[in-house]
């Protein structure tokens, strides 16, 4: 036997040792199974093995060693399992890869330097995982890269000026590390760059100019950084939008980059601005400082003092938003929650948002507007909704945050006129779930959001959907996975012990996640009537899974004479039961949201290959 094919065919259990015997094997693929335990050590005995695929299984444990004695391995895709450890330095041995794929698992080292010896490496993808340490100048020894990916871990220091000389490279993502200093000159080097993403850093000084030249360059992301001083104009900068560009400290350029013109070039001018600057910050400060002692001797409050908390975006004043909301008209009222309101508004640049408006400012107000600020402050996720600035003084606290077209998860569901389809429902919960292994593995401090619901779930225009709400949201320290908490969240999506005992972990979000599921695909909400004594929306899914799906499902989402009925309903009861692995009883036997993303996607990708057809 040369090739063993067997992917997602829904294979449960370990991977038999006995396939060390299949001693001519050329091709193993065995991806998107539900497989679990360890790579077994006897595939070192494949030794004529070309191509290993597990991607999208349960695979745990350490690489094996033995991995490296594969000498005529090509290509090794490991992705989406749950594989932890450190990746073996010895596979820089193993010279005749060329495709090597470790995305979404657990790694925690630091990226073995021998690894950057594979010279004829061609894709490197080791991004969504916990990887720490520095990006040495050795990169440059992958003289045939074309993509390299190494996004979403724990990467920090500059980024080296030799990866400049990989001029094969075409993608290349170092988003969400910890990156700091310039943007290397070098890479503008790369004539062959096509995909650059440096977002999610803490990068600063300016964009080199010398990424004009990269004609081929479709794709920028420099957003999230501290980056200063002009945009380039010229190549590829003239098709770039303010998107590639978004929160960083002082950038400058052509107006539809949504930043100020800038200055002239003389020196004198660029001095004479800093003078100036330096003097007004002076000024200002001492003003808001006279200001401040007499606000407190006189034990008076004003409206104008609108502060920026935290370090946020943009400082709106208080009229500003009165007139950006027509004075709060209820015309204008988007919806209310337990901390207040929200508006939709139009700000004086034309931008229209929404605007969070804390009411009754008790401590538990106050402290709730804190809570939101501090986690929009760190945390940057497509899915998560983006702060565009805040006002606060001591009567008065509003956020300004980006404005969902298409409203609540919660409103489409329980719509008369529309419909949301089974592929939405499914990108919707994608979207959710990424944003959640985003607040609980991808920011250094893992983050509950301990509120989630389909009303706190917002559509874009695209329908994408972004988590909002982080009200009683809590940071778990390194020494604390599990905290206590009196603030509780909405009944019938909290999980056991957060509501007997307020125990928070990021297993609480996970159970929220899997209520959640279940009512985006049973169009049953947890509080319904028919829900009452012992009969709940878990019990309810999990008596009918699988053999009676179809009495649970939303029934506006599949019907009989349905095209590929009888898989549209098999996907379906997989999400049931992922749903139910999310909503165990015991925290410790739930499935954590890297395996739920992995899961979804598996899914996802049944689905659109059944749509192909």
């Amino acid at each position: 036997m040369e090739k063993f094919y067997a992917y997602y065919c829904r294979i449960k259990g370990s991977i038999p040792d006995a396939f060390g015997n299949l001693s001519n094997l050329l091709t193993l693929s065995l991806h998107g199974n539900q497989l679990s335990g360890p790579l077994p050590i006897g595939v070192k005995h494949l030794q004529k093995l070309q191509g290993l695929s597990l991607t999208s299984n349960q695979l745990s444990g350490s690489i094996p060693n033995s991995l490296c004695e594969l000498k005529s391995l090509y290509k090794l895709y490991l992705t989406s399992n749950q594989l932890r450890g450190s990746i073996p330095s010895c596979l820089s041995n193993v010279s005749s890869l060329r495709e090597v794929f470790f995305d979404g698992n657990f790694f925690n080292s630091s990226i073995p330097t021998s690894l950057w010896n594979l010279t004829d490496l061609l894709y490197l993808d080791l991004s969504s995982n916990l990887l720490g340490g520095s990006l040495p100048q050795e990169v440059q020894n992958l003289k045939a890269i074309t993509l390299l990916g190494l996004s979403r871990n724990h990467l920090s220091g500059n980024v080296p000026s030799s990866i400049g000389g990989l001029q094969s490279l075409a993608n290349l993502s170092l988003a969400q590390n910890k990156f700091e200093g310039p943007i290397p000159d070098s890479l503008g080097h790369i004539t062959s760059l096509e995909v650059l993403d440096l977002s999610n850093n803490n990068l600063s000084g300016p964009i080199p100019k010398s990424l004009e030249v990269l004609s081929y360059l479709t794709h920028l992301n420099l957003s999230f950084n501290h980056l200063r001083g002009e945009i380039p104009s010229g190549g590829p900068f003239e098709n770039f939008t303010y998107e590639s560009f978004m929160y960083n400290d002082e950038l400058c350029g052509a107006q539809r980059f949504h930043v100020p013109p800038c200055w002239g070039h003389k020196k004198v001018f660029h001095m004479l601005g800093i003078i100036l600057s330096i003097t007004a910050a002076v000024i200002a400060v001492a003003t808001v400082a006279i200001l401040l002692l007499r606000c407190q001797r006189k034990n008076e409050v004003s409206r104008n003092a609108d502060l920026l908390p935290m370090g946020l975006a943009r400082r709106i004043s208080y009229y500003e938003l009165v007139q950006a909301t027509n004075d709060y008209d209820e015309s204008n009222l988007l919806g209310k929650g337990s901390f207040g309101s929200v508006y939709k508004g139009t700000l004086t640049d034309g931008t229209v948002v929404a605007v969070k408006v804390f009411t009754f400012l008790l401590e538990v107000t106050s402290r709730s507007f804190d809570t939101e600020c501090e986690v929009l402050r760190n945390l940057r996720h497509r899915n998560l909704i983006k702060v565009i600035g805040s006002c606060s003084n001591l009567d008065f606290k509003a956020l300004v945050l980006e404005y969902m077209p298409n409203g609540s998860l919660e409103k489409w569901l329980y719509s008369h006129n529309h419909c949301l389809d089974l592929v939405q429902r499914i990108s919707m919960m994608a979207d959710v779930a990424s944003a959640l292994e985003y607040l609980h593995f991808g920011y250094v401090t893992p983050v509950v959001h301990c509120d989630l619901k389909p009303s706190n779930i917002l559509l874009d225009e695209h329908m994408v959907a972004h988590v909002s709400d982080f009200g009683i949201a809590r940071f778990l320290d390194e020494r604390n996975s599990v905290m206590h908490t009196k603030t509780l969240a909405t009944l019938g999506y909290m999980a056991p012990e957060f509501g007997l005992e307020g125990l928070v972990s990021t297993r609480i979000d996970v159970y929220s996640f899997g209520i959640i599921l279940m009512e985006t695909f049973s169009r049953m909400k947890p509080s319904d009537e028919i829900f009452k004594e012992d009969l709940t929306l878990k019990n309810w899914i999990e008596e009918s899974v699988p053999n009676a799906t179809v009495q649970v499902i939303d029934g506006n989402l599949l019907r009989q004479q349905d095209k590929h009925f009888n898989e549209k309903l098999e996907c379906v009861s997989m999400i049931f039961k992922l749903a139910l692995s999310c909503c165990t009883e015991c925290p410790q036997d739930r499935i954590n949201m890297k395996e739920v993303v992995a899961a979804l996607k598996k899914i996802k990708r049944q689905l659109d290959s059944l749509l192909d057809t």
